[in-house]
């Protein structure tokens, strides 16, 4: 009897266990249409910023700890806000090109998180695989998250996605039409 009971209070806590520790582990969804992503592009004579749209996105938890997350982004969706009319039509075309982002072939630009370290309260060093223009490279940030969003400011080089344009990595004698290769992504995530 004593053996039966033994056993059995084995079982329950072990059921227990495992079944805190799977409450614990979630998986928040983003809410795409609340988020926003703002770009800003440079060049030596000035810059150009815009938006572009969330797809989805989901941050994974345990208990109130980040421990990863993955996004895609509608690249189809980039407007230009510091110009209007013809000019931000013209520049809208030219950055969806195959000069840019090429996006006729590739419609979606995505980010999976390879590594989440802590460094704070709610602020997390993010290291994570950008594929962008079909290419896939590391990129590493700062993500602060709070009640009801995350936040964070993310710098990508262009030309490790074979945007060459404007570049003076590739090319001599640009002058006053070069376009710096970094440009940033000024994130906000609504949960």
């Amino acid at each position: 009897m004593k053996m039966k009971k033994t056993i059995a209070t084995l079982l329950l806590t072990t059921a227990a266990f495992f079944g805190i520790q799977n409450l614990s582990a979630q998986e928040t969804t983003i809410n795409a249409a609340e988020s926003s992503i703002h770009w800003l592009g440079k060049k030596v004579t000035g810059q150009h910023e815009g938006n572009i749209s969330l797809v989805s996105g989901k941050l994974e938890m345990e208990g109130d700890v980040l421990t990863g997350g993955s996004f895609t982004v509608d690249m189809s969706s980039m407007t230009v806000t510091d110009i209007e009319g013809e000019y931000a039509e013209k520049l809208k075309g030219h950055l969806k090109s195959d000069d840019f982002f090429g996006v006729a072939t590739h419609p979606e630009a995505t980010l999976t998180f390879t590594s989440v370290e802590a460094k704070g309260s709610d602020l997390y060093t993010i290291t994570g695989d950008f594929t962008i223009k079909g290419k896939t490279n590391p990129a590493t940030f700062d993500l602060q998250v709070s009640v009801g969003e995350a936040t964070a400011k993310v710098i990508i080089d262009r030309s490790l996605y074979g945007i060459r344009y404007g570049s003076t990595s590739f090319f001599d004698n640009l002058g006053d039409k070069a376009i710096y290769n970094d440009f940033e992504l000024d994130v906000t995530l609504k949960l």
